[in-house]
């Protein structure tokens, strides 16, 4: 079976070098510890306890970054651009227990990149265009969380705030 969804893109500039932005966001961002898989199995509280400390702002962690303008090195021209991928378990299982297909979105994906024009863009697809194809009411109310979630780490990082934030 197939069918075509439509998701919502967002691209929104920010008004921050790419550099102060990027270190921003990953001030803002709780840490991911993998090592924590183990513990679900044998103490599943205890994993939830330690989820629950590893959230950031907005309750969002930071699971890897790839550094995909490095990657252009390849080619001959790197760029400024680093590909987050973000989330929470804790949220993601609000949705996936109700339709385990939301899981294919979640940890979400945020591009930073520096345009030719030296702005710093942001961009992502709405979680809400996502997860609201599942037709689950629970699923697309997490989802439109999400969307305010994203949205104020964004500001918050280009206004730098939030604990560690480098100024201007």
């Amino acid at each position: 079976m197939e069918r075509t969804i439509e998701v919502l893109h967002m691209t929104v500039e920010v008004k921050r070098d790419f550099e102060s932005f990027t270190r921003n966001i990953e001030q803002a961002l709780g840490r991911f510890d993998p090592a924590l898989i183990k513990d679900l199995a044998s103490a599943p509280a205890e994993a939830q306890k330690k989820l629950e400390k590893m959230a950031g702002e907005e309750g969002l962690m930071l699971f890897d970054i790839q550094d995909h303008g490095a990657l252009l090195n390849i080619v001959g021209s790197p760029k400024k651009a680093k590909q987050y991928v973000v989330g929470n378990p804790l949220i993601a299982m609000t949705m996936t227990r109700h339709d385990i297909r939301a899981a294919l979105y979640a940890p979400l994906r945020v591009l930073v990149y520096e345009a030719e024009d030296r702005t710093t863009r942001v961009e992502f697809d709405q979680p809400s265009s996502l997860f609201g194809q599942f037709d689950h009411p629970e699923v697309t109310s997490v989802g439109r969380s999400l969307d305010k979630k994203l949205v104020n780490l964004v500001r918050k990082a280009e206004e730098g705030a939030g604990k560690g934030a480098v100024a201007g």
